[in-house]
């Protein structure tokens, strides 16, 4: 793999890559499910290891983690909004728009630039329709197959 990892984690939906190098969880990156997984390197990859078992036991748990948001303060404030969208509810971006008094396709954008999907669950986040809308900066088969494992693991109705 030539990405530096800290850990590789597998799940059911895709493999979480983690750089947690330090203090703070930097990026998690979606890895095909066919990535090889990596133990952890590091005390906080452990944690977030750790973590993501209780989420795949209990769809209701809440990640607690020290955090490492690097982007600008609009993204920052739109990742805050997406932070308090609690498990097996979702948002429009039109409704965090609204909230930040922006409009959905910025919204949109820094949803595809969040640095730690899941901890920060931009899959709760829906087209005005109802519709899965985007995923990891894009509408491809595998980005959109994690946001319905996702969304279906959370017990979100009508998820296609």
């Amino acid at each position: 793999m030539e990405q530096r990892f800290d850990a590789r984690i597998r799940t059911p939906f895709a493999v979480l890559g983690i750089r947690a190098p330090g203090a703070t969880l930097n990026e998690l990156v979606y890895l095909p499910r066919d990535t090889p997984p990596l133990a952890p390197r590091s005390s906080l990859a452990e944690r977030l290891a750790r973590q993501v078992e209780h989420y795949l036991d209990d769809a209701g748990y809440r990640f607690d983690l020290p955090l490492l948001l690097e982007g600008s303060e609009f993204q920052r404030r739109v990742w805050r909004e997406i932070a308090r969208i609690g498990p097996g509810k979702t948002r429009s971006y039109g409704e965090i728009a609204a909230r930040l008094g922006s409009a959905p396709r910025p919204v949109g954008g820094a949803c595809g630039r969040n640095p730690v999907p899941l901890v920060v669950p931009c899959h709760r986040v829906l087209a005005a329709s109802g519709g899965l809308g985007g995923f990891m900066g894009g509408k491809a088969d595998f980005p959109l197959s994690v946001k319905r494992w996702l969304l279906r693991h959370e017990g979100i109705p009508g998820v296609v």
